[in-house]
């Protein structure tokens, strides 16, 4: 009760991300209307971040973690620290439905629709601008958006921004707690004959919160550009590489939460139990439990401007991923698909052919897969009507296939046993249309209607082996989705009122299909097949911006048919569980706020109240005795209306900057209330409510002062101090579909560092 009173309270204290607080005007953009502001841009459910805003705290933490103060955003971490594997969720949705792009290019991958950061760390440095749009957003390329979009850019992108005419490089290092250190150097060439050039290296090493979660990652990007008057032409290659130890296992409550002195930072990933000369048994652990993957991408950008209102773009591009999870771990023989194919020799003895049985193994699980595809896009920009043409073809070719390296005992085994190989292809095209017409366009006042017309086809293939189950499950199943959207706006003195609708589509993932359908080779019929998702996403906001304040307001209603929920089981590599739910709806209200104090203060803020219901749910519960023996007695059942699993029903963030003299410091405050593990609407499966506050200290020492010098370099030192309080939280969890007879359940949490300090410093010249 007292926690519930608190985090009511803290709510109505900070009140309402980023507003502006300086004098603020509009301007037309193709796609929406965007606030001109020297922070984080925020129209109703639009936040429009530029380069020096995301890395403003930038000590290592993948993006998820920099765009934590994003109304309705979670972030999420395996290590504890925010280096390693990194997910958010918008609005309770998962990072596999919301469309990330990059200049203009699907970043998702095509079958498990995610983004790994950790395969391209601290790519932030690399943006100009990042914009996170929240329900369905505007047309775009990849995956519908079901949470949001976020679209981000590197470089200039148009002549409007302007280039550098100074060539410019930078250095930066920090250092922090649990051996956390990030190295960045980065440059911008300017070149003869209207020639740029951009090249960035980034390393970030860190052990982890948990144990045996260290990172080894880097990144880099590096594009060369010919900005001419009319027509611009852009290279780009970026990509990195990472390994990093496996934390995706989780912990018992009291481990999560500290309770009773238990050391938070104990990670079971890989571990086994040994038995000496003696007869005395003791734990070990597989030095070698990670995730291995390099990713490297390829993008070529050709721009002309035919007139002062016709634009042209195409981009080509191409990426190419590889690499493999290592695991040691006890399964039964069938997992590696051994039994009817190999005899095996235990001890002195013979273990019959078919015959199971639990035994360590050490295997890896590859995957090798190649994206490629064109982007084009045709803009016309008036005083009454911006118009925009486009669309964009891409194809995917993925290749699964497992190896196991080594068994407990002997085996009569080839070297690198190939146990299940099953290979994908995925084509994903879409074309659409999109108008904005000034229906009033005068100087305090104006009025716009816009809308956007989509279509879109999928066809995804798969032949094979499931690695779940060792069974067959060849596949072809397509797609055609129409998306539409209209949207109207007005402005006048500051006043900004919009209205949205949208539909949305969205196709499974490849781990909807393998954990889910099963294949009859007789009969060549399918059953457990998940249907595509539709999304009917209503949205009405209000902001006003004055010359020292802002205040917003945006209300949402999304009704899904066929929603994919996370049920809160994980599959063996931590990949979250989904399945369909026939009807579901996510409601709430986002109000943002912001207020110029004084010259030198500022405060900004968001909160987010939301309800997340599944309509009819209905899902059985297998009962067990207790935890010590596991003895099956029987099922129950779930049955009404329940709460989606991983939705808090409040988020809200706090922001307060101080800029005085060269020192500016930051106090960002985070809240998430409680949420549940799986669709149960269970107590004993819960993640707590959580705040959590991050304090940001950066001086600019006065080096022309001092130099008596204009070129003289730009030094910047910085201090980061996470979660100051100390917080004892887990922002990410799950739960089995099983409960013993006392009515607790069988849970596992992610526990999160507690306070943890980085410092560093920055120099460009």
């Amino acid at each position: 009760m007292k926690k519930t009173i608190f985090l009511a309270a803290y709510v109505a204290a900070c009140g309402i991300t980023f507003a502006n607080t300086d004098t603020l005007t509009f301007v037309h953009e193709l796609d929406e209307v965007v606030v001109n502001a020297p922070v984080a841009q925020v129209t109703n459910n639009h936040v429009a971040l530029t380069n020096e805003q995301l890395n403003q705290s930038n000590t290592g933490q993948n993006l998820p973690f920099l765009l934590s103060a994003t109304p309705a955003l979670v972030a999420t971490s395996d290590d504890g620290l925010g280096v390693g594997y990194t997910y958010f969720r918008i609005r309770g949705t998962d990072h596999t439905r919301i469309n990330m792009t990059l200049n203009d290019v699907p970043l998702n991958d095509s079958e498990s629709q995610t983004v790994f950061w950790v395969n391209m760390t601290d790519m932030a440095s690399s943006m100009s601008s990042l914009n996170v749009q929240r329900g369905v957003g505007t047309s775009t390329n990849g995956s519908a958006s079901f949470g949001a979009s976020i679209n981000m850019q590197t470089g200039n992108q148009c002549w409007e921004s302007g280039v550098e005419d100074k060539s410019r490089y930078e250095l930066s290092f920090n250092g922090g707690m649990y051996n956390t250190f990030r190295e960045m150097v980065n440059a911008h060439i300017v070149l003869p004959n209207q020639w740029r050039a951009n090249a960035r290296f980034s390393k970030v090493n860190s052990d982890g919160f948990l144990y045996r979660t260290a990172s080894d990652l880097y990144s880099y990007y590096g594009d060369l550009g010919w900005y001419g008057t009319k027509t611009k032409v852009i290279a780009r290659f970026f990509g990195g590489s990472e390994k990093t130890g496996m934390g995706w296992d989780g912990v018992d409550y009291n481990t999560a939460y500290g309770i009773d002195g238990v050391d938070r930072r104990y990670n079971p990933a890989g571990e086994y139990t040994t038995t000496a000369v003696d007869g005395s048994d003791s734990t070990a652990y597989y030095p070698n439990q990670t995730d291995n993957y390099a990713q490297q991408h390829a993008q070529l950008t050709l721009i002309h401007r035919l007139s002062t209102r016709w634009n042209l773009s195409a981009t080509a591009h191409y990426t190419h991923g590889a690499g493999y999870y290592e695991q040691y771990k006890r399964k039964k023989l069938s997992y590696w698909g051994l039994l009817g194919n190999w005899q095996l020799a235990i001890g002195n003895g013979l273990l019959a052919i078919g015959e199971d049985r639990k035994a360590y193994g050490m295997y890896r699980k590859h995957l090798d897969n190649h994206f490629f595809g064109g982007v084009v896009a045709a803009k016309y920009i008036s005083e009454p009507v911006d118009v925009q043409l486009g669309g964009a073809a891409n194809y995917y070719i993925g290749d699964h296939f497992g190896t196991l390296n080594y068994l407990e005992d002997s085996l009569i085994l080839p070297i690198n046993y190939e146990y299940y190989r099953n290979d994908a292809k995925k084509t994903d095209a879409n074309i659409y249309a999109k108008a904005n017409w000034r229906i009033i366009n005068r100087a305090q006042e104006q009025l716009s209607l816009y809308a956007d017309l989509q279509y879109r086809y999928v066809r995804y293939e798969r032949n094979g082996m499931n690695d779940e189950d060792m069974t067959d499950l060849p596949l072809k199943v397509d797609f055609h989705f129409f998306n539409p959207k209209a949207g109207l706006t007005y402005q006048n003195r500051g006043h900004l009122l919009s209205a949205s609708f949208a539909i949305a589509n969205r196709e499974p993932s490849r781990n909807n299909y393998k954990e889910n359908v099963v294949y009859d080779a007789a009969t060549g019929e399918y059953t457990g097949l998940p249907h595509a998702e539709r999304l009917y996403d209503y949205e009405v906001g209000y902001t006003y911006s004055h010359q020292r304040f802002a205040v917003g307001a945006n209300l949402y209603w999304m009704d899904y048919d066929n929603q994919l929920v996370l049920t809160g089981e994980y599959n063996d590599v931590g990949a979250y569980k989904t399945k369909n739910v026939k009807d579901s709806y996510r409601m709430g209200a986002e109000v943002t706020a912001g207020v110029k104090i004084a010259d030198w203060l500022r405060w900004d803020g968001n909160l987010v109240a939301s309800r997340n219901k599944i309509l009819n749910y209905h899902q059985y519960i297998d009962l067990y005795d207790d935890q010590d023996n596991w003895n099956w007695v029987g099922q129950d059942s779930v049955v009404g209306t329940t709460t989606i699993a991983f939705s808090p029903t409040i988020t809200a963030s706090s922001l307060f900057t101080f800029d005085v003299a060269g020192f500016t410091a930051t106090v960002q405050t985070n809240v998430v209330s409680k949420q549940y593990l799986d669709n149960t609407e269970d107590e004993n499966a819960m993640l707590r409510a959580y705040s959590t506050t991050n304090v940001n200290l950066q001086y600019q020492l006065p080096m022309q002062q001092w130099c008596k010098k204009d070129n003289a370099p730009d030094i910047r030192l910085l201090c980061q101090i996470n979660n100051i309080f100390n917080a004892k939280y887990a922002n990410n969890g799950g739960a089995e579909a099983s409960r013993f007879m006392d009515g607790s359940r069988c849970c596992w949490y992610y526990a999160q560092a507690g306070i943890n300090v980085h410092a560093g410093f920055s120099i460009r010249f």
